[in-house]
């Protein structure tokens, strides 16, 4: 559906007009499509917290262009990703679902035999058939094997690393564990063990070619940062530029990457057909200490189902349809994104169940928005670890690894297992989840756990984690998983 200010009519409609009238011009079909439908540009990085943006209260960290971005557009400060580690998120993100009913709950390897399924209709594929020019630059992280690249599921171009910058052989623990890590054009390896201090200005100059190649026809660009995940690599063009380190140099860096991206679409003079959303895939890596981010004022980061592992900065900008400098506090989620971006540039929705809704009302800014969740699932692997209900969440009891004393300069830092029990939290007053208040409102406890059922069946569960054997957790064994009536297999390699 096409909407301004003035008129709200299906895309299909508008091209259907320019055919009759040209006689069947496919070429007046493609001009009338790029200036009704929206570009759109995402823009994600990998590991940044929720406090490591300016706009979202980032301390010694300068961020002009996404500030700028934030002031043309809507600041989302209840954004959720489906989980809070790579590949999950990612496969949520792409899919409309959670991780578990596409049956990638779960971190892939280099050289891994699963990955997302070709059964899965992803949002570049949807775009594609709708007539849009597909590009990614940088990191995909859903299966390195030729059937799982970008290129088979969507993609007309790629370039970048297949998964996770870490996993080479020079990771700080891990050094005899992971392979030469390739860098990748298209399915062909271009080299290996790249250097990293250039990822940034290589992914951006590519975004900025993709933009003005196709400056003329509606294209969809991913653009996802393997930064600011750890081992970090920073360009001598933002080497001491933070007051956070080096850490804060490759947040500021990815914000010259944000303002270049913004540039070049001013240049083309399609900044306003374009639809531009920039988050993180999940919370900061805590362990690593300086060479982490921040959550504040959320609890914990990465790997944990406490706001700040879950909860990321989001950023939204579509000059002339999205409201300028507004704050959208309603729960959405990153599956949210390919249901909206289907019905704003008439693409197809998927065949199967998906979990996201359309958020649109919320991104215009319609008087009485609400979020369209009813409740949201925070899920560890096939672990089901808590439950959000409007401003109440619910922690199950869990078995998490907490960390006791945080890395230093790329090296992690230690961590232990800890149990917590049950507890609710009123994330409206308590964003930090620093009190539980389950004894002051049993009906509210008792009307989450009702819905712990409901996802389990529908999603699945896994043994609890606080009964298995910990120290196996990080050598490869995980909880026995029990797929629900609704889960997905992943793509299998024989």
């Amino acid at each position: 559906m096409y909407r301004s200010k003035h008129l709200s009519v299906p895309v299909g409609v508008l091209i259907t007009v320019c055919l009759a009238m040209m006689g069947g011009n496919t070429s007046c079909a493609e001009s009338q499509a790029s200036t009704t439908r929206p570009n759109v540009i995402i823009i994600l990085t990998d590991d940044q917290g929720y406090a490591d943006v300016g706009c979202f209260g980032a301390k010694g960290i300068e961020t002009p262009h996404l500030d700028r971005m934030a002031r043309d557009g809507m600041r989302f400060s209840t954004f959720y990703v489906a989980s809070s580690v790579c590949s999950p998120s990612r496969a949520a993100l792409m899919t409309g679902c959670y991780p578990q009913r596409v049956g990638l709950p779960f971190v892939l390897d280099p050289e891994s035999t699963v990955g997302i399924s070709s059964r899965e209709e992803l949002l570049p594929q949807l775009l594609k058939r709708a007539g849009y020019a597909t590009g990614m630059f940088g990191k995909w992280h859903l299966g390195d094997r030729p059937e799982f690249l970008p290129t088979r599921h969507g993609f007309d171009e790629y370039f970048g690393l297949p998964y996770s910058n870490d996993m080479w052989p020079y990771h700080p623990l891990q050094r005899d564990f992971h392979p030469d890590l390739p860098l990748l054009e298209g399915e062909r390896v271009v080299a290996y063990n790249p250097d990293q201090s250039k990822l940034i200005t290589w992914y951006t100059e590519r975004s900025v070619a993709f933009i003005e190649k196709h400056k003329d026809r509606p294209f969809f660009l991913y653009l996802a940062h393997n930064a600011p995940h750890v081992p970090l690599f920073v360009s001598d063009r933002y080497r001491g530029k933070s007051r956070r380190g080096v850490y804060g140099d490759v947040c500021m860096e990815i914000d010259w990457s944000v303002g270049e991206v913004l540039a070049a679409l001013k240049r083309c003079r399609i900044d306003d057909h374009t639809l531009v959303l920039f988050f993180s895939d999940n919370g900061p890596w805590l362990s690593y200490g300086n060479h982490g981010g921040s959550s504040a004022p959320l609890r914990n980061g990465k790997t944990t189902s406490y706001e700040g592992g879950f909860r990321v900065p989001c950023i939204m900008r579509w000059p002339g349809h999205i409201p300028a400098g507004r704050t959208c506090q309603e729960m959405v989620t990153a599956m949210d994104i390919l249901p909206t971006l289907a019905s704003l540039t008439g693409a197809k929705a998927p065949a199967q169940k998906i979990d996201g809704k359309n958020i649109w009302p919320l991104m215009a800014g319609q008087q009485d928005a609400k979020s369209p969740h009813e409740a949201f699932f925070y899920y560890n692997g096939w672990q089901l670890e808590a439950v959000r209900a409007g401003q109440w969440k619910l922690m199950l009891p869990i078995c998490f690894c907490a960390v006791v004393e945080p890395g230093k300069d790329g090296i992690p830092g230690k961590q232990a297992w800890t149990n917590e029990p049950l507890a609710l939290y009123n994330l409206h007053d308590d964003a930090g989840e620093t009190t539980d208040v389950s004894l002051e409102h049993p009906t509210v406890v008792e009307r989450l756990l009702r819905l712990v059922p409901v996802v389990r069946e529908d999603l699945g569960d896994g043994v609890s984690r606080v009964n298995f054997e910990k120290a196996n957790f990080f050598q490869g064994r995980r909880p026995f998983p029990i797929p629900g009536k609704n889960t997905r297999p992943p793509g299998i390699v024989p």
